[in-house]
């Protein structure tokens, strides 16, 4: 670990919580069998509006230059699926929600592009 100034940066493997580390792994499988050409975690912040900013998860970088980013959740509480919403709508990526069916039975995803929050315009 390294300090510059009063910023301390921590190395990426310790700001992970276990089921991010699970789903970095699975990520790094797919990597060296060539199904994704690269990935990262929590790269960039994506702006949602005033002082709000959303953190994803993990960027991956398909092989055909497509960038989809990641929020893995144990548990889906509505401020996290309003802020990935919200992120789909206005950024120009595609958003999955990723869940681990089981340690056996692996990863399920949930697809947000953009027009998720269409519904609210009718109203």
């Amino acid at each position: 670990m390294s300090v510059l100034g009063r910023a301390t940066i921590v190395p990426t493997e310790l700001k992970m919580n276990g089921l991010e580390r699970d789903y970095a792994a699975y990520l790094q499988v797919a990597r060296l069998a060539g199904e994704i050409a690269e990935y990262s975690f929590e790269p960039e912040g994506l702006r949602l509006a005033n002082r709000t900013v959303y953190w994803p998860d993990f960027r991956i970088v398909h092989l055909d230059g497509v960038v989809e980013f990641h929020e893995v959740k144990g548990h889906w509480r509505e401020d996290a699926r309003a802020k990935i919403k919200i992120a789909a709508d206005i950024h120009p990526y595609v958003f999955r929600a990723v869940t681990r069916k089981s340690r056996r039975d692996g990863w399920k995803w949930e697809t947000f592009t953009p027009g998720v929050l269409e519904w609210l315009a009718d109203e």
